[in-house]
């Protein structure tokens, strides 16, 4: 499987599911998980976009240790993928506009919990690997080192 094969199972999942799970790892090592909304955007191949509010707990742990993995799956879960990657925090209004224009249906939580667009971070996860299950048919693919092109 490539990349782009990746990126087109990742648009599919979030085109069905909108959601994905995020762990993260805190100060002390233990990890945390929790449901995010997660987008790819156009033209900027090879990461995975979020946000959140910069004082989220999950900032803490994001700047302590940026690394994280991410588990996107389809609602009958029969294509899982994971991705590990780094995030980077982005206070960038450009950005931010282009995440949110993307994600802003499907954040109906969030907005729920936090509801201030002005007060917004992205996250920006660059992907290092990925690796593409299909549970059924007992497939497990990685597919490796993304920061040596395509």
């Amino acid at each position: 499987m490539t990349k782009q094969e990746i990126l087109n199972t990742l648009e599919m999942i979030l085109n069905e599911a909108h959601t994905a799970v995020l762990a993260t790892t805190d100060r002390e090592g233990r990890p945390h998980i929790r449901w995010m909304t997660p987008a790819l955007l156009r033209g900027r191949s090879g990461a995975v976009y979020a946000v959140t509010s910069p004082r989220f707990g999950k900032i803490v742990q994001l700047e302590a240790h940026p690394e994280v993995e991410w588990m996107f799956q389809t609602p009958i879960l029969d294509t899982i993928v994971t991705v590990r990657g780094r995030i980077n925090i982005v206070d960038n209004p450009s950005i931010l506009s282009e995440v949110l224009e993307t994600l802003g249906p499907f954040m109906r939580s969030f907005w729920k919990l936090k509801g201030d667009e002005s007060d917004l971070v992205v996250l920006e996860t660059i992907i290092e690997e990925a690796i593409y299950y299909k549970p059924m048919k007992g497939v497990k693919e990685i597919v490796g080192d993304w920061r040596k092109g395509s």
